[in-house]
């Protein structure tokens, strides 16, 4: 994995959405992006494999949803 190849700026979880019982994304704010990203939870994705590596290194909290 590249360290650090996401500038993430701010991370907070997704609402939870009807049908499931908790988050299913994380909406995330990258650095020199105008937009948000939403990244599914899910282990096989790439970048969400990098928010957890940035929130277990201490350099990323993720807020909680509205």
């Amino acid at each position: 994995m590249i360290d650090n190849y996401l500038n993430i700026t701010s991370a907070k979880y997704q609402p939870i959405i009807e049908g499931h019982t908790k988050s299913v994304a994380i909406f995330i704010q990258v650095k020199g992006e105008a937009m948000e990203w939403a990244v599914p939870i899910d282990d096989a994705n790439t970048h969400y494999q990098e928010i957890k590596r940035q929130v277990e290194a201490g350099t990323l909290t993720i807020a909680d949803a509205d």
